[in-house]
């Protein structure tokens, strides 16, 4: 009870704050606002957007802050203690409750018309009630799959008819132990692969009240087994071992897997990549006992003790126009998330069947978070591989994952 005390007097005071500040602009003074960004490849469309607002706002310029992802969130952390955060930054789903429970993140559900966005990413950036992001872009998992591996196999390829048995029964044909090629890579990745094929099956990973493990639901340990069986029982994709010492991604653009799971955003880099052309299209992910795909994507969301306040929720308020995401757009690096910009996206690759990125937003589920995501996703990234290598069996590792799982969530 304290602590929820003092977050909410935190938070009010933050609120108070912006509500009661006068900002540079408002003075008649210009202003400069910092924009946190993790992406090398789209700071040449972002810088664009801000200067598509600044043509609009000619007192406001935007310096857009380029941090490497692996070092992004140590650094905002750091930032946000020292009260000197960036105005506006990206935040993803695992930290959304984090931030947003402890009152560091301005709410602007009064700013942006939120039914121009897929609702499944709506609700991720809603924190009881309020709305601290609007929806940047977003991202759905298909089927890489490599052509000339296919028709040397003699497979027909991928498309809407397949399920967990056909695309078990094509990596069979597609494995040639003596050419070292398998038929999938099934590494124990979460968005790519296994949190698909629990919701396929039926399961969940964690329940809507954020209170309970899904992992000792026997529909989500069949989704789990599907992958365990690929390696372990088919033998149709490389081991664990192989995996670790070469990337899954790597494995498919050389020509040793013929499928991956593999999100919207790897079209941009395969397209890039000169030795794949002609060669590689993708497919929707073939069904379980149902259809079910994840989606996740970016928000752009303001800080509490922004000296801009003002300035800061009309830029966030900008970013989620459909201008700014037609910019995105035409970069090809993201889906943008603005309702009607995304075929400009499609069109930007047309050698891929991009399309089935967007046709599966109308069954996708919501990336699995808690208010401390990052607590239990550490204990599936230790526990799970065990039982991708063998070496313990999956039934046993889901109970203890999910008995971890359940006392980190009642810490929250």
């Amino acid at each position: 009870m304290l602590r929820r005390r003092v977050l909410a007097g935190l938070a009010t005071a933050a609120l108070l704050a912006m509500a009661g500040c006068s900002s540079a602009s408002d003075k008649g003074g210009d202003v400069t606002l910092t924009y946190g960004v993790w992406d090398k490849n789209q700071v040449p469309a972002m810088e664009k957007i801000a200067g598509e607002f600044t043509k609009a706002h000619p007192t406001v310029t935007v310096k857009v802050e380029l941090t490497p992802s692996k070092e992004y969130w140590t650094k905002l952390q750091t930032s946000v203690t020292g009260g000197s955060a960036p105005d506006v930054f990206w935040m993803n789903a695992p930290r959304f409750g984090l931030y947003a429970s402890s009152g560091v993140l301005a709410p602007m559900d009064k700013k942006a018309d939120l039914s121009k966005y897929p609702k499944s990413l709506v609700d991720t950036y809603n924190w009881q009630g309020k709305q601290y992001a609007l929806p940047k872009d977003y991202d759905t998992i298909g089927l890489w799959y490599n052509k000339a591996l296919f028709d040397a196999a003699g497979v027909k390829y991928p498309d809407d008819s397949w399920t967990w048995d056909t695309l078990t029964e094509a990596a069979k044909k597609l494995t040639d132990p003596a050419k070292g090629q398998f038929g999938i890579a099934a590494p124990a990745y979460s968005q790519e692969n296994y949190y698909n094929t629990i919701f396929q099956a039926g399961g969940s990973v964690v329940s809507a009240d954020k209170k309970k493990s899904g992992y000792d639901d026997a529909a989500t340990v069949k989704g789990l087994q599907f992958w365990v069986d690929l390696i372990n029982k088919q033998k149709v994709s490389p081991t664990v071992q192989q995996m670790s010492d070469t990337e899954p991604t790597q494995l498919f653009t050389s020509g040793k897997v013929a499928m991956m799971y593999g999100g919207s955003w790897e079209a941009v880099g395969f397209a890039k990549d000169d030795t794949l052309k002609g060669k590689i299209d993708v497919a929707v992910l073939p069904k379980g006992d149902q259809r079910a795909v994840v989606i996740h994507g970016l928000g752009n969301v303001v800080y509490a003790k922004s000296k801009h306040p003002k300035e800061a929720l009309e830029f966030a308020t900008f970013l989620g126009s459909e201008q700014a995401h037609k910019i995105q757009a035409e970069t090809g690096t993201v889906i943008p998330a603005f309702e009607g910009t995304q075929q400009t996206w499609v069109s930007s690759m047309p050698q891929y069947q991009l399309k089935i990125f967007l046709d599966e937003v109308a069954y996708a589920k919501p990336y699995p978070i808690s208010k401390n995501t990052a607590a239990w996703a550490d204990q599936e990234r230790k526990l799970l591989p065990t039982a991708w290598d063998g070496s313990r069996d999956l039934a046993g590792v889901s109970k203890e994952l999910a008995a971890g799982m359940n006392a980190a969530l009642a810490k929250e």
